[in-house]
């Protein structure tokens, strides 16, 4: 019988998956409850991962570990069945945005209870995922939860619930900022006389190439690096000039965190 049940299996239940099989899961301990499966889903199924569109008490009552990764807005319609159907001793792992561990309690109860916000690099295994575990979770419980959370990337506990709304507000949401810069810095070079599609190219492969820089610097922070391109006097420096000042970068981005950090907690009430 199924050992891990997957509810929900799109873009991200879908990057869990595919990194599930790739490091070695059997499909066949693999539930996977979605009224419209996915291409990872499809592939999983064909693999020999069990396939239902809703979870029965009969089909999980060898669960160790429900991973919920359907649409928050769905959680109230869906939850109270899947707890139903779930035995006392599974945990459950929620990637639900702003769904806060008193609303997973008020439907799965006193059992363990975990936390998840993981981004949309995910996909490719280039996540970074942080995590809140309740009382309620034992040590194997919480090792299990790390390992599948790994399939889409870095994994991180945080020790207060609260940290889940700063990480939502940074990580979270952080690859539509780095979309963003990509996105000015390509219409910023075409503003300055480059032809677009020579723009997007420049844009595009900068940020790329300086993430794998920043990746393969572990031993410098960014600042370092940073420091470590800017001549005195010369372009780098002219620029950084206008980017770091009093209403530069750093401070639209302190807004912008905070703003999304509000939101978390509005959508956690």
């Amino acid at each position: 019988m199924s050992k891990i049940a997957l509810i929900g299996a799109g873009r991200m239940g879908g990057a869990l998956l595919d990194g599930w099989l790739a490091s070695g899961v059997k499909a066949s301990d693999i539930i996977i409850i979605d009224p419209r499966p996915g291409a990872a889903a499809k592939i999983a199924i064909k693999q020999g991962a069990a396939y239902a569109k809703s979870l029965s008490k009969g089909s999980a009552m060898d669960l160790q570990t429900v991973i919920l990764a359907i649409k928050p807005q769905m959680y109230s319609e869906l939850a109270p069945a899947i707890a139903a159907a779930l035995p006392k001793k599974a945990s459950v792992v929620s990637i639900l945005a702003g769904t806060t561990q008193a609303k997973l309690a008020a439907v799965f109860g006193a059992r363990s209870l975990i936390r998840a916000m993981p981004n949309t690099p995910a996909a490719i295994g280039m996540g970074i995922t942080a995590y809140y575990a309740n009382a309620n979770s034992n040590a194997a419980q919480i090792t299990r939860a790390h390992r599948l959370l790994e399939a889409g990337g870095e994994v991180v506990r945080v020790d207060e619930e609260s940290l889940i709304d700063v990480v939502t507000a940074v990580s979270g949401s952080g690859p539509a900022y780095v979309f963003h810069l990509t996105e000015t810095l390509e219409a910023a070079a075409i503003a300055a006389g480059a032809p677009a599609d020579l723009a997007t190219k420049l844009a595009r492969q900068t940020v790329i190439g300086s993430g794998a820089l920043l990746d393969a610097s572990a031993d410098m922070s960014a600042a370092e690096l940073r420091i470590a391109v800017t001549s005195p006097k010369g372009t780098t420096e002219a620029a950084l000039e206008v980017l770091m000042g009093e209403q530069g970068m750093a401070a639209l981005m302190r807004r912008a965190v905070a703003a999304a950090k509000a939101r978390s907690k509005v959508l956690g009430k």
